[in-house]
């Protein structure tokens, strides 16, 4: 292990908005380690089109956003969560302008536009592009920081916990995280007196997904290995309209299209089929309503994609308010101004994840998690449209805190064993994780997506089962490759999503049954401990 591993107070595991919010008021006592698979910026923060849910608006109230997320969430939110986030809201607006972030204005005043399970304009924005725009200011702030570390192309294989101490504690704590250097092919140590996990969602374990490439459930992974407890994995959410191209994969079309007056239409027929469906929230419903009315006439009529159509709204204002959505489909031969944009569902969101609590402490002494990779009890059985962004600002402030007040309690780091790889050779057949990764994701696809059976979930178990015999014996041999951690972690979650699932006797959000479509009176979190 090298001496630099001694040098960080906190390591941070993810590098998107929830990560470096921590890292950020982390820096003003104790020094930051963050680090990041692949780039920097190669995270779902600067992937997040639509925006941040705050209550600004005069005619807006908390109470209203509470009930607006807790319906999206079919009751399985926890109310004390909720309030918490979206009280909180405007404080961290006023935080990420203070940091520069440009959002669109009305004069005096943050624009603010609309999406669907939303009662009111609510949502503040930059353009189309907001995640983006609010990555950069915050790698800036961290990069001016002279406590904050980034360190890129890191792969994070296991939280290093008392089983991995030079002399055994006998304590189950965490104590930073094994990873790969992907540019050297070593495998560092990172210890720390506090780790904080921010490594995003687990949407690749689906074969269509708007999520980056990395986002293969790695800290929910490597969380739930080091003994954690995670809910409600089967809660996946599908975005309704992800652009239908078979060249270019995951152009997520944002939900706004349909807030500022977009259409769904039948391809052939022209007819709005929303208004069979839901008819008073039409295109407005909740993403789950929508995905599954979607879904419905794609297999009902076996259409290979539906039309969003926002033609009908004038030129001007459609490129006003969707630039780089018009731009990057013009590039396409589709104009959006002048005809529809063929759309298809896509997994988007990980609503499950690892347990926390309001100071984002999960069960693990030494460990705490923000952002897609927690249950903290915010989103429920379906995310209401951009609570995602405003919660890893607000539980990644609340971690940051938590381990700030605690800072003194908090023991120092004992020696750690470095990794041991003196028993594995280089693979030479790199084509078992291809294969391997390919199959995870298209039974996924097939037998645990928008609608499910219990014998569908069933099938995916079994083959999850053998796959897991495979993958462990190919993780004991070979050296690890950031392909083989992912597949590892990838096949790690794809369990667990099925198990919740299989475990949820009822239809719930984004749980939707044709075994038991009927929804319990009673709301209960689907809980698995290892």
């Amino acid at each position: 292990m090298s001496d630099s591993a001694h040098q960080y107070d906190v390591l941070i595991i993810g590098s998107g908005a929830a990560g470096l919010t921590a890292a950020l008021s982390l820096a003003t006592k104790l020094k930051v380690l963050v680090l990041a698979k692949g780039k920097l910026n190669s995270g779902s923060t600067a992937w997040a089109q639509g925006g941040i849910a705050a209550v600004l608006d005069t005619g807006d109230t908390f109470a209203d956003h509470i009930r607006d997320t807790m319906v999206a969430g079919a009751g399985l939110n926890d109310l004390e969560t909720v309030e918490f986030v979206i009280s909180r809201a405007p404080a961290a607006i006023d935080r990420l302008c203070e940091l520069g972030v440009p959002f669109n204005r009305d004069a005096d005043h943050l624009h603010l536009t609309r999406e669907g399970g939303h009662s009111h304009r609510r949502i503040v924005h930059v353009d189309d592009a907001t995640g983006w725009a609010v990555q950069a200011a915050l790698l800036k702030a961290a990069e001016e920081s002279a406590n904050i570390t980034l360190l890129p192309h890191r792969s994070c294989i296991d939280l290093i916990t008392g089983h991995h101490e030079a002399r055994y504690s006998g304590s189950g704590r965490v104590w930073g995280a094994y990873a790969l250097n992907e540019e050297t092919g070593e495998v560092e140590a990172h210890v720390a007196r506090a780790t904080v996990l921010a490594s995003g969602g687990a949407g690749r374990v689906y074969q269509f997904s708007t999520a980056p490439r990395g986002a293969t459930g790695d800290g929910i992974a490597m969380a739930w290995r080091a003994g954690a407890r995670v809910s409600n994995m089967e809660m996946m959410q599908f975005h309704p309209t992800c652009l239908y191209n078979l060249e270019v994969k995951n152009l997520l079309i944002t939900e706004a299209v349909r807030g500022e007056g977009g259409h769904l239409l039948h391809p052939e027929t022209g007819h709005r089929f929303m208004t069979d469906y839901d008819p008073e929230r039409m295109e407005l419903a909740p993403r789950d309503v929508v995905a599954r009315a979607i879904d419905d006439q794609i297999k009902r009529f076996g259409l290979d994609y539906v039309h969003l159509d926002i033609s009908h709204m004038p030129a001007d204002f459609v490129k006003g308010h969707f630039p780089n959505i018009y731009e990057k489909l013009l590039a396409l031969g589709i104009d959006m101004t002048k005809g529809p944009i063929p759309v298809v569902p896509a997994q988007h969101y990980t609503c499950g994840g690892v347990v926390t609590g309001l100071d984002a402490r999960t069960d693990l002494p030494g460990l705490w998690a923000a952002g897609e990779c927690t249950e903290s009890g915010l989103h429920g059985a379906n995310r209401l449209a951009s609570n995602s962004l405003l919660e890893c600002f607000v539980f990644g402030e609340a971690a940051a805190q938590d381990i700030l007040a605690r800072w003194d309690t908090l023991e120092a780091t004992p020696t750690v064993r470095e990794w041991d790889a003196s028993r594995v050779g280089d693979s030479d057949e790199e084509v078992v994780i291809k294969q391997n990764w390919t199959e995870i994701r298209r039974f996924m696809w097939n037998y645990v997506g928008i609608v499910r059976t219990t014998k569908r979930l069933e099938r995916a178990a079994h083959r999850i089962k053998l796959l897991g015999e495979e993958i462990e014996d190919y993780y004991g041999h070979f050296r690890v490759t950031t392909d083989l951690i992912e597949l590892r972690n990838l096949h790690q979650c794809a369990e667990l999503i099925v198990r919740s699932a299989l475990a949820r006797h009822e239809s719930r959000g984004l749980h939707y049954t044709l075994d038991y479509p009927e929804t319990d009176a009673v709301a209960r979190d689907t809980v698995l401990v290892p």
